[in-house]
């Protein structure tokens, strides 16, 4: 069914950007506005938004459902010409908004057909409003979250002499689907002793050894939507000064980074504040990514925590709070959270233990 709500919010911020038309062509945008989820493939896919008149569902006969999504819908045939589908729809005169994935070969033929009157990046009309997550968007991300917290305890369980990244990656979905989700968020990263190092490291037949850092970086979906938390452990060894002296000061970066978020702050301060802890401990260089991105129905979604993201912290976003250190041959550690941003200041989603652990 149509989210009213959520559909007056693009529609405000379509007015905001002087666009009276949009085509929404993204298959996870389209689920968030109708909650319809469909798959197009290479066939064209789209909702037709308008600031003046009702929003259309174009979507090829081949993908039939019988629930009335409270809008009229375009239905077309693989035969049909899909330009002179949406051209009629379309006001000449206006500018037509498109988002950032729609295809070229859609694109220009409407750009041909002279469909509008000029082409604009719609995009953040769509972007800027999934990030800022309504009541129930909220509570479905904590509960994620939970569930994900209860998988760290049992992926602690599959540790021990002799196992590979592998075997322990490929128990992993057994694991969340006896929590209750309904699979991971994205490929789970185990990395062991020096691929910790590597922040995307995706796991291999490499053995675990006594004294090798074991890292996590795991997610999955609930009712739709998706957590994400990264963890480094350590195996049957308490690490070595240096890697201890690294692994408290990503905690630190973490903590501290997660303790300023609120309503208005600039949103690359806190990247600067995790930043700066890590770059004054002699560790900055080997700090090599942003410090988080925004998630929701996907892993990553737009909006990023960055030192190139000027604007400001609402209430409503959720993102991941997860700065690292990454010195090859000596350490690998990174420390992960999702945190919402509420009116008052932030909750932490998040509350497996921040204590450098070491597995037995």
């Amino acid at each position: 069914m149509l989210q009213k709500d959520r559909l007056c919010r693009v529609q405000e911020k379509m007015k905001k950007m002087g666009i009276r038309q949009m085509l929404v062509t993204d298959p996870m945008a389209i689920y968030w506005l109708c909650g319809k989820m469909i798959v197009p493939g290479e066939r064209f896919l789209g909702l037709l938004i308008r600031t003046q008149a009702p929003a259309v569902l174009i979507v090829n006969e081949l993908f039939r459902f019988e629930e009335d999504l409270g809008m009229p819908k375009g239905d077309y045939s693989d035969t049909d010409d899909v330009t002179a589908v949406i051209k009629p729809l379309l006001d000449p005169s206006g500018r037509l908004g498109v988002d950032k994935t729609m295809a070229a070969k859609f694109l220009i033929g409407l750009m041909e057909a002279g469909a509008a009157a000029g082409y604009v990046n719609g995009s953040l009309s769509v972007d800027e409003t999934r990030a800022v997550k309504d009541a129930a968007e909220q509570e479905k991300l904590r509960i994620a979250s939970r569930v994900n917290d209860a998988a760290m305890e049992q992926f602690k369980g599959l540790i021990h002499a002799g196992v590979t990244e592998l075997e322990v990656a490929d128990q992993m979905l057994g694991i969340y689907k006896s929590l209750g989700a309904s699979g991971h968020s994205f490929d789970p990263i185990v990395a062991f002793g020096d691929h910790a190092a590597d922040p995307h490291h995706m796991p291999d037949n490499t053995l675990l050894k006594e004294g090798d850092a074991v890292l996590f970086d795991v997610g999955c979906v609930v009712n739709d939507y998706c957590s994400d938390m990264t963890r480094t452990f350590y195996f049957r060894r308490e690490p070595d000064e240096e890697t201890r002296t690294i692994y408290n000061l990503v905690r630190r970066a973490n903590e501290a980074a997660e303790e300023m978020l609120r309503p208005g702050i600039e949103i690359a301060s806190v990247d600067r504040c995790a930043r700066d802890i890590i770059t004054e401990g002699g560790y900055g260089p080997y700090f090599t990514h942003r410090l988080g991105h925004f998630i929701g129905l996907q892993d990553h979604e737009y909006g990023d925590v960055s030192l190139a993201n000027h604007s400001l912290e609402q209430a409503g976003i959720v993102h991941s709070i997860e700065p690292g250190i990454y010195k090859p041959g000596t350490a690998g550690v990174r420390i992960e959270d999702l945190v919402l941003i509420t009116p008052e200041g932030h909750e932490v989603l998040n509350h497996y233990s921040h204590d450098l652990i070491v597995l037995e």
